[in-house]
């Protein structure tokens, strides 16, 4: 999903999409596909929407470079359609009928696409981190069923959170009125509350770039060699 305005991030980033935000000499995306690349992934699906001319733009150029030998295809949105309506969108335009692992492209996960992959869908990644309360936090039982989502909240609190890494089934996104919808306020909690939704716990490096301090952050991280934890 490459689709945001990116609206938290525009006092820094304020010419390109942020999936373009520069680190170092190379587009954030550009570190992404190079990562999901060397955890096997062959085929990707863009889901575009905001300056999506940019991103094609990018996209095209790496088809002969980063990406040249992979599948690549995008789907631009003719209006804002959330997070839930851009898949339905994408799943209704290329006719998939299979499950497909979907991520975010301002977030970084180390790795997970082994393991999201082999869980039978619906799966979710879900991440350690030191303050949940900026996501929201993801509840699960000891069989590693997601029991409870949290909305976000102004706390600091240890917890379990959604990756934005998730191992989905086409059928899940069949009958959609071409509405704009929320997968995680939709789909996502009606899976927990049907016990239908399995968290993946992984320990892996993390962070969402949405904001200016996190996305220095990261740049830092990759200007230092990757040394010690996001």
């Amino acid at each position: 999903m490459a689709g945001g305005f990116g609206t938290r991030l525009k006092p820094v980033v304020s010419d390109v999409p942020k999936a373009l935000a520069r680190v170092g000499e190379l587009p954030f995306l550009h570190l992404q596909i190079e990562n999901w690349l060397s955890q096997g992934v062959k085929s990707f699906v863009f889901l575009l929407h905001h300056q999506s001319d940019l991103i094609i733009k990018f996209l095209k150029k790496e088809k002969n470079k980063l990406l040249k030998g992979y599948d690549v295809e995008w789907v631009v949105e003719p209006f804002p359609m959330d997070t839930g309506g851009a898949v339905a969108f994408a799943v209704k335009e290329l006719n998939i009928s299979q499950s497909f692992l979907l991520t975010n492209a301002d977030t970084w996960l180390g790795s997970g696409m082994k393991e999201a992959w082999q869980t039978v869908p619906s799966g979710m990644v879900v991440v350690r981190v030191p303050n949940s309360g900026r996501y929201g936090s993801v509840e699960f039982n000891q069989s590693n069923i997601i029991t409870t989502f949290h909305e976000k909240k102004n706390s600091t609190d240890v917890g379990w959170i959604n990756s934005g890494l998730s191992h989905l089934d086409a059928g899940l996104f069949k009958g959609w009125n071409h509405e704009p919808f929320s997968l995680e306020t939709l789909h996502f909690t009606g899976l927990a509350i049907r016990g239908a939704l399995k968290a993946i716990p992984l320990d892996s490096s993390f962070i969402d770039i949405g904001i200016p301090e996190d996305y220095f952050r990261f740049c830092s991280w990759v200007k230092s060699g990757r040394k010690g934890t996001l």
